[in-house]
């Protein structure tokens, strides 16, 4: 009982760090267009951001929790990054629409 309430301690605490690193993220965007107009990211900009980037962290975490071997887990965290960062990638510069788009 004891070593279930500590890795149920434990996976909760990792959660709340995965979210505050989210909304960490999210705030540099939006601390950095305070001094700058470099950054213009719009409300779309940031719920889209949100939604893929806690999306992500709750993905992790299920696969942090549900993933039975070590290898399986590492394999399945690398995919979820590599796929994070393709949508982000497409989505800040459109790399993929213009490789496609025949022209």
């Amino acid at each position: 009982m004891e070593k279930n309430q500590t890795l149920t301690s434990k996976s909760n605490k990792r959660l709340v760090g995965i979210m505050l690193s989210a909304t960490i993220m999210l705030l540099i965007p939006l601390i950095a267009m305070q001094f700058t107009n470099e950054v213009k990211w719009t409300s779309l900009d940031f719920i889209a951001a949100a939604i893929l980037l806690f999306g992500a962290g709750l993905t992790l975490e299920l696969i942090l929790r549900k993933g039975k071997t070590t290898k399986y887990r590492i394999a399945a965290c690398i995919a979820l990054f590599i796929v994070l960062f393709l949508i982000w990638a497409e989505l800040a510069v459109g790399i993929f629409g213009t490789a496609f788009a025949g022209h």
